[in-house]
């Protein structure tokens, strides 16, 4: 295993993710809720995007490295696709016809982002600007959602998405304050991962809130 600790806090991440599908999802958000398939997807995704992480920092092969690589740009892209759907409420039938649309752009997105790093180039760099560049439009878009729900109601549970931003941001800056590896194996991307699990843990118990306040306010939910 060449960096155990990756491959740990990886794992940490797809339990995140698991325990939120198994435990908060399917369990506690009603399956007439339309949102409720963009979440199971997201935690689907999300797992399988931590499980290749894992598998690429168990062993560094072209073929590991392009599993995590792709898998991680479908989790970072399908965050951008629910959190948009989610904030405009694509997911109301009313607004079919736009879901269709941003639908089939994220997929062209994704299928033109492979297909660069397939058929062009293995980019890093791009990569990288790629990722950031979606994550931030998911990341603005969560603070926005955040701050006015807040402003307008006052609870404190719908800071919640802010927070988890922040905490996300704060992790990846030690991508950018890298140092030498402690006892040759936690190093600052080891730790980055075990910076996430906690942003995941909390952001699904927000999800479960906000689909009863939802419910509550659409009145199929007793308060």
């Amino acid at each position: 295993m060449q960096e155990p600790f990756s491959v740990l806090f990886s794992l940490g991440n797809f339990w995140a993710h698991h325990d939120g599908l198994h435990n908060h999802i399917l369990k506690k958000i009603p399956a007439t809720y339309s949102m409720r398939p963009y979440y199971v997807w997201l935690a689907r995704i999300g797992m399988a995007s931590w499980f290749f992480s894992a598998v690429f920092h168990t062993r560094d092969f072209r073929v590991t490295e392009e599993l995590d690589y792709f898998a991680a740009g479908a989790s970072v892209l399908y965050g951008m696709y629910y959190t948009v759907v989610r904030v405009f409420r694509l997911d109301r039938v009313s607004k079919m016809g736009v879901r269709k649309s941003w639908t089939g752009t994220c997929v062209g997105l994704y299928l033109a982002h492979v297909g660069y790093l397939k058929g062009v180039g293995w980019d890093y760099g791009y990569n990288m600007g790629a990722n950031v560049a979606v994550g931030v439009v998911q990341n603005v878009l969560w603070t926005w959602f955040s701050v006015r729900r807040y402003n307008r109601e006052g609870k404190g549970w719908m800071v919640w998405p802010g927070l988890v931003v922040m905490w996300v941001v704060a992790a990846m800056s030690l991508e950018l304050l890298d140092f030498a590896p402690v006892w040759g194996c936690l190093d600052a991307h080891s730790l980055w991962h075990l910076g996430t699990i906690g942003p995941a843990v909390v952001f699904y118990r927000f999800l479960v809130r906000d689909s009863e306040e939802v419910l509550r306010r659409e009145g199929r939910l007793k308060a």
